[in-house]
């Protein structure tokens, strides 16, 4: 079962009209690690998930059982178990160790839970799930590396190699699975079949150090008799250009595979087919193929039925074998790359270049798919680019050295369907020349490609412009959330650039599942470390080993502290938050060196408040806030975070050191930065941001800080001014202070610069900067300027918080407890949010009636819920009709200055608050 059916099936379960009595207790959404159903993980004591579905209020769980099988009959007999937990007296259910034998290889591991709630009632058996390991030790792979018998050109694309290998099965096949990496990226078949759905497989990793297999279930393709597996290879990140330096090579000058296909017959009998020096070669219709470029394919030199059997190979040559990589073989953990969405033209015009422009109305990744009839030699040109110059024509000044062009070359037969195989484009309009016939709407099909995360959060407002932000965040991280949480994804960069991802973390957590995604991506960054424990700018790191030329950054590098903080936060993770525990050390450990003994980083390059408004100045790269004090307060955010989560793991010791050096590094800023006054360093909205959200001054000082704060945003006019590190935290800290009303302001401005204003110049992605086409219609400077760029959607995080109203306890991580206080404003008359937890749906609705205030919320089986109901008076307040103190459910409600606040279990509720 996908992830996303099990979220469907959850809600089914939540729901009374779909047949749920009022008093049944169900147990659904069984997941293992980060996925649902896995198989090859190489975890060996993986962590076990499931929900609770109740429609009675107030449910929590009171104890577990897990059994653990090899087959499913022995679960369902309960006899012959591998482990059976027994009764286990607890109230967790999200990443619960697995505590039978250690696991081995090849193995299929079904399991079962039931629960018992406080009420003393017993859920059924859930449905029972499975895990499957992979290949857990080195020694279990006896395949070789193989490749084409000579490296390519160092300097240019190279023909994708086709390797194939032909076999006999003669017995009854039981199951058969195929396990398989690459150096340069694949495609796997089997009978002519491509094996599975997942793109650029293996995916990108630090190379070096880690590099990534798959495990596919095979059995419906083997057939009796004759087979053939084979495989395509392209350059993808391992030898293709990388980097904005025209780069390539920078991990390896050979392609290879290791395909290990293991078959288990009926009789018991296990056979193998391994990647070996009996595989042949031959170079196939795809003449070049660069992520950045984009490929040529050529359809006169397909091989029909190369894959297949029979086939005559004999032109083809001997492959040769390749020298390992030196790095560990890995399992994926992460949801892989898949297609996820199909785009139709909205409008086809000729360009005044002659080209054919096909708009396809949304600017995001992928390629295009061509459908062409045409005679045999005729060359289809497509290039990609995600805006329209003021003539028309598509423009590509901002791809710098990315081509961004697909060439496809007609065998004559018929209608011809062609997708790209190991490049993906950052577009919204495909420029074609050279269409043998004119065009339909048939003739180009967007095809959207992105890690498979679930889509997790949603966000709807009374505000259609709001709504279309929440949509630009979204399609933001679709599109670049590509195996890595890249910056862009059509020039010649899109690299896993650390800063966006820190800034954006949040939001993306609450917008899709990404749990599994940041711990892989987490684990190339502890992995490229440097020694010292500065982190590279972008993991995984193709800028190379200088650490002094790039050396860690603020702001930047943080990102070791603050995704592993934020996801354990948000998912409960503690066991990413142990595995990068040491990085995260030795992350701030190397800042607080730099920082020399007055404890302010003033030495080496900083990006500063990166694309801040007026950061073009050159004299001035960090903006106008001064780099020092950006890195001075990173240093104690991320200090303070390591003191956390030194905490959260038992660490007392070092939790009270780290906390110790987080009070001298904020002792130390307000000397250098805030006056007796209040003014923090250059009186920019950054410094005031920072300072207050990372609790950098002293009590007395910050509400008159945030009060130069709020003056400068009306002197403004409601317009920002932060770039890449201010901006995540100036609502956030208005909004706190008692300036809300201001944080809406900013949110809603139309103009120049605000988040609306790309949307009103028709942007349906995030821009890098906030005038990346200015008020006159011109553009910004092509050497940086980016159409679908997420750090500035970082904003979704404050939406989600104030304007849905959902928020997590940080006492209680993983939504185990809920923090629900929606703030109406900017003229808003309803908003509703809801968020898939690892306990299940947390939903908060609200809406204005006249001068009744409506809050309808859900919160899941086995959490609690803090409800602040702002400008209220308790007597003024009805849940379902009735008094606070005569609801079932609610737990307490008091009056806290002016609003209330309620505690409530599990359930769904409905309040009602009537204005004086």
């Amino acid at each position: 079962m996908t992830y996303a059916r099990s979220i469907v099936l959850s809600l089914t379960l939540l729901a009374p009209a779909q047949g749920l009595s009022q008093n049944a207790l169900s147990v659904d959404g069984l997941r293992v690690e980060y996925l649902t159903n896995p198989i090859g993980i190489d975890v060996v004591q993986p962590r076990l998930s499931w929900r609770i579905a109740s429609t009675r209020r107030n449910t929590i769980q009171a104890a577990y059982q897990l059994q653990v099988g090899t087959s499913e009959a022995n679960l369902t007999r309960g006899a012959n178990l591998l482990w059976d937990s027994g009764k286990k007296v607890s109230d967790a259910s999200v990443f619960v160790d697995y505590g039978g034998p250690q696991t081995v290889s090849r193995t299929r591991y079904y399991w079962r839970v039931r629960v018992w709630d406080s009420s003393g009632r017993t859920s059924p058996w859930s449905a029972i799930a499975f895990w499957e390991t992979g290949l857990l030790q080195p020694t279990d792979w006896t395949a070789q590396w193989i490749g084409p018998p000579s490296a390519p050109s160092d300097s240019l694309p190279s023909p994708s190699p086709l390797l194939r290998r032909a076999f006999r099965v003669d017995d009854r096949v039981r199951s058969a699975r195929l396990y398989v990496t690459s150096l340069g990226l694949y495609e796997a078949y089997l009978n002519g079949q491509r094996i599975g759905d997942q793109l650029f497989t293996p995916g990108w990793t630090s190379y070096r150090r880690r590099l990534q297999y798959q495990t596919y279930d095979v059995t419906s393709l083997v057939r009796p008799g004759a087979n053939v597996i084979g495989a395509m290879l392209g350059d993808g990140w391992y030898r293709g250009q990388l980097g904005f330096f025209g780069q390539r090579n920078l991990y390896g000058r050979r392609l290879a595979v290791r395909a290990q296909l293991e078959i288990r017959y009926e009789s018991g009998r296990t056979e193998r087919v391994v990647s070996d020096s009996g595989w042949k070669t031959k170079t196939g219709p795809v003449l070049a193929s660069d992520i950045y470029g984009g490929e040529t394919y050529d359809a006169r030199r397909e091989l029909s039925g190369w894959a297949s059997a029979p086939y005559d190979d004999r032109e083809w040559g001997a492959v040769a074998r390749v020298d390992p990589p030196p790095s560990a073989l890995v399992a994926s953990l992460s949801p892989p790359v898949r297609r996820v969405r199909e785009l139709r033209p909205v409008a086809i015009r000729l360009a005044p270049s002659g080209e054919t422009i096909f708009d396809l109305g949304q600017n995001f990744t992928g390629w295009a798919r061509l459908s062409v009839r045409g005679p045999a030699g005729t060359t289809v040109t497509l290039r990609f680019g995600e805006v329209l110059d003021r003539e028309g024509n598509l423009y590509t000044a901002n791809l710098r050295a990315a081509a961004q062009t697909d060439r496809y070359t007609l065998s004559g037969n018929g209608r011809e369907v062609y997708e790209p195989h190991f490049t993906f484009h950052g577009f919204r309009y495909v420029a074609v020349r050279g269409l043998p016939a004119p065009p339909d709407s048939a003739t180009i099909t967007g095809i959207a490609v992105s890690s498979d995360l679930a889509q997790t959060g949603s966000l709807v407002t009374s505000d259609s412009l709001l709504n279309q932000l929440q949509r630009n965040i979204v399609w933001g991280q679709r599109s670049n959330f590509l195996d890595v949480p890249t910056d862009c994804p059509q020039r010649d960069e899109r690299l896993g650039w650390t800063g966006d991802a820190q800034v954006f973390a949040r939001t993306a957590a609450f917008n899709m599942d990404v749990s599994g995604f940041f711990a892989k991506w987490l684990a190339d960054m502890a992995a490229d470390q440097d020694r010292s424990g500065s982190v590279p700018w972008v993991i995984p790191n193709p800028l190379g080993g200088d650490s002094t030329r790039f050396a860690g950054t603020a702001g930047w590098s943080d990102a070791a502290v603050i995704i592993p903080w934020t996801m354990y936060l948000t998912y409960g993770d503690r066991g990413v938050l142990e595995r990068q525990y040491p990085s995260m050390r030795a992350w701030v450990d190397y800042a607080r060196r730099r920082a020399g003994t007055d404890l302010i980083w003033k030495p080496g390059w900083q990006f500063g408040d990166w694309l801040a408004l007026h950061s073009d100045d050159p004299s001035y790269p960090g903006a106008t806030t001064g780099t020092d004090l950006i890195a001075t307060a990173f240093l104690a955010h991320s200090t303070d975070l390591v003191s956390r989560s030194a905490a959260a793991l038992g660490r007392s010791d070092e939790a009270a050191a780290y906390r110790a050096r987080f009070h001298a590094i904020r002792d130390a800023f307000d000397r250098e930065f805030v006056s007796s006054t209040g003014r923090v360093g250059e009186n920019t909205q950054t410094a005031y941001a920072l300072a207050v959200a990372f609790d950098l001054l002293p009590d007395s000082l910050v509400s008159v800080a945030a009060g130069r704060l709020a003056q400068d945003v009306e002197a403004r006019e409601h317009h920002l001014t932060t770039g890449f590190l201010g901006t995540p935290y100036l609502l956030h800290v208005l909004g706190a202070t008692g300036h809300v009303g201001l944080a809406f302001a900013l949110l809603t401005q139309r103009t120049y610069p605000s988040w609306l204003y790309p949307i009103t110049r028709g942007a349906t992605t995030m821009w890098e900067r906030w005038d990346g086409i200015r008020p006159d219609s011109s553009f910004e400077d092509p050497g940086m300027n980016s159409f679908n760029h997420y750090a500035f959607g970082a904003v979704g995080d404050w939406m989600y918080r104030n304007i849905g109203g959902i928020d997590v306890d940080s006492a209680a991580v993983g939504y185990r407890r809920s923090r629900i206080a929606p703030r109406p404003g900017a003229g808003l008359t309803s908003a509703s949010a809801s968020l898939e937890t690892g306990y299940g749906t947390l939903k908060s609705a609200w809406r204005l009636e006249g001068r009744r205030f409506v809050l309808d919320l859900t919160v899941p089986a086995n959490t609690s819920a803090e409800v602040t109901l702002w400008d209220a008076l308790l007597d003024q307040v009805r849940e379902g009709g009735v008094a606070l103190n005569a609801s079932e459910g609610v737990r307490s409600s008091r009056q806290r200055g002016n609003d209330v606040i309620v505690d409530v279990g599990s359930g769904r509720y409905s309040f009602a608050v009537t204005a004086p």
